[in-house]
C-alpha cells in the first residue's frame, strides 16, 4: 500500500471516469486544478471517498491566488493547504498562512527557518530563496541603506516606503516582512493605527508582521532624552510607571485585537519571555550579540579586580555599567561594593559559568522551555543579533541537543545576510575548488 501514490485527483470524476468519487464545483474548476496533485495518505483518500460528493476552494483560497497572481497549477509559499468537510459532502480546501511551507503545500527543507536583518533590496535578491522572514527596523532601514551611500547605489531609494515596497516585490509571498512602527510612543492610537495599515495595504495582510518593541520607562514625555544632548537617559532602565513599562505589551495587544500579527522585540533577558507571551506575540525574540559582549566584559573587570585588588577595574566597571545603561549617570555614586555585587549578581543569572550559559545562549534556553508549555502553538522564537565566529556555530550545536529537538519547528534564525552566508563556506572549499578547476583546466 505504500507504494500506491494517492492525491485529490483521484477523488474527482474528470480524472476517474470509471470509479466516479467527487465533481469539482464549476467556478472553483480553475483553482482546484492547482492542488489535485496534492498527496493523500491511504487513510486519508480512504476517509475521503466515502465521505466528499463535491470539491470546491473557499473565498480566501481565491483571494490569495489573485492577489499573488500565482501561475497556474501552483499554490504559493507561505501557505499550507487546508482541508474541511462541509454540508452535503462538499470538501472546501482552503490556504492558511504558514511560513514553514514552500509552494504547492511542501514543507520547507528544514523545520528550522532563517531570516535576515536587512533592508537593502540589492543585498535581499540573493538571500530570497533561503528565508522566510524579513526583519527591518528604523535603524536597519535608515541608517544601514537609505543614508548609507555605498549601500544605497545612487541614492535610488529616498524614503521608507520606497524601499519597503521593493522589499515586497522582491520576496515574493511566501516571506513574512516585519516592520517597525516609526514612533511607538506616539499616544495617538488612530495616528499608529493608521501606520500599520498602510504597511498592510503595501505588504498585504499575509506578509506584514508589526515589531513592537519592549519600552522600559521610556514615554513620550522623556524619548527626547535619547535624542539631544549626551542622549543619556536619566532613570534606571528598571525605574519609572509601570503603564510606562507594559506599553509595548499593551501595544502588541491592541494591534493584535486589529488583526495584526505581532513581533516582539528588544528582548534581552530571559525573565522578559512569559511576560512578552501574554501579549500573544506571532513572534518573540532572543538578542545574543550585545548581551554575550556585556557579559565578557563584566567577567572582565571582575577577573582583573580579583587578581589585583585594585579598585580601578571596579571603577571601570562602574563606567562601563552607565556606557551601556545598566546604570543611569546617577549611578557614578554607587559604592564600588554594590558596583561588585550588581556586576556578579547578572553573571550568576546569566549562567556564565556553566554549561547552561557558557556558550551565551541561556536566554535561548529559557525562552524555548516558556514557549513550549504556552498556549501560543504558533509563536516563534526568533533567535537574532549575532557575530563573530562562535555565535551562529553555538546556535547551530544547541538545535541538536535533545532537550530542544522537538523544539525545532518554533525557531527562526535571523542575522545580517552577509554574517549568514559566512557559515556557507570553509577553508577547505578553496582548497577543493582549486584542485577542481585544476584538474578540468584544458579538458574537454
Amino acid at each position: 500500500m505504500n507504494n500506491i501514490k494517492l492525491s485529490l485527483k483521484t477523488l474527482v470524476k474528470s480524472y476517474n471516469e470509471k470509479n466516479t468519487v467527487a465533481s469539482v464545483i464549476e467556478k472553483d474548476k480553475e483553482y482546484v486544478d492547482r492542488i489535485l496533485d496534492t498527496p493523500l495518505s491511504t487513510d486519508e483518500f480512504n476517509f475521503l471517498k466515502d465521505s466528499v460528493k463535491y470539491v470546491g476552494v473557499t473565498k480566501n483560497f481565491r483571494e490569495i491566488i489573485d492577489f499573488f497572481k500565482v501561475p497556474s497549477k501552483e499554490t504559493p509559499a507561505g501557505f499550507k493547504i487546508e482541508y474541511a468537510i462541509k454540508e452535503d459532502g462538499l470538501l472546501s480546501v482552503n490556504l492558511a498562512r504558514d511560513i514553514s511551507y514552500d509552494k504547492n503545500g511542501i514543507k520547507r527543507p528544514t523545520k528550522v527557518l532563517f531570516s535576515a536583518d536587512s533592508a537593502n533590496p540589492y543585498e535581499i535578491d540573493s538571500i530570497k530563496n533561503m528565508i522566510a522572514n524579513l526583519t527591518c527596523n528604523p535603524g536597519i532601514i535608515y541608517d544601514l541603506f537609505i543614508n548609507n551611500p555605498k549601500a544605497n547605489v545612487g541614492n535610488k531609494f529616498k524614503t521608507r516606503d520606497e524601499v519597503m515596497q521593493e522589499i515586497g516585490n522582491i520576496l515574493g509571498p511566501g516571506c513574512d516582512i516585519s516592520v517597525e512602527l516609526n514612533n511607538p510612543f506616539s499616544n495617538n492610537i488612530n495616528e499608529l493605527l493608521e501606520e500599520a495599515e498602510k504597511f498592510r495595504e503595501m505588504l498585504s495582510k499575509y506578509r506584514v508582521v508589526i515589531k513592537v518593541p519592549h519600552t522600559g520607562p521610556v514615554n513620550t514625555e522623556n524619548v527626547h532624552e535619547l535624542l539631544e544632548g549626551d542622549k543619556k537617559f536619566q532613570l534606571a532602565y528598571d525605574a519609572g510607571l509601570t503603564k510606562d513599562k507594559f506599553r509595548g505589551h499593551n501595544l502588541a495587544l491592541l494591534l493584535h485585537e486589529h488583526g495584526f500579527r505581532i513581533n516582539f522585540t528588544l528582548m534581552f533577558e530571559p525573565y522578559q519571555t512569559a511576560l512578552a507571551l501574554q501579549a500573544r506575540p506571532y513572534f518573540i525574540n532572543s538578542f545574543i550579540r550585545h548581551r554575550g559582549a556585556a557579559s565578557r566584559s563584566i567577567k572582565k573587570y571582575l577577573d582583573q579586580f580579583a587578581s589585583s585588588n585594585d579598585n580601578k577595574s571596579l571603577e571601570e566597571l562602574r563606567t562601563f555599567f552607565i556606557e551601556k545603561d545598566f546604570l543611569p549617570p546617577s549611578g557614578i555614586s554607587m559604592n564600588l561594593p554594590e558596583v561588585k555585587k550588581m556586576a556578579e549578581r547578572i553573571l550568576k543569572y546569566r549562567n556564565w559559568d556553566n554549561c547552561e550559559g557558557s556558550d551565551e545562549l541561556d536566554s535561548v534556553r529559557h525562552s524555548l522551555r516558556i514557549l513550549r508549555n504556552s498556549n501560543l502553538d504558533d509563536t516563534r522564537l526568533i533567535i537574532c543579533s549575532m557575530e563573530g565566529e562562535d555565535n551562529y556555530p553555538a546556535i547551530d550545536k544547541l538545535l541538536a541537543e535533545p532537550e530542544f529537538i522537538d523544539m525545532a519547528h518554533r525557531i527562526v534564525i535571523t542575522a545580517e545576510p552577509q554574517y549568514l552566508a559566512k557559515f556557507t563556506t570553509t577553508p577547505q572549499v578553496i582548497s577543493y575548488q582549486r584542485r577542481f578547476m585544476n584538474a578540468a583546466k584544458g579538458q574537454k
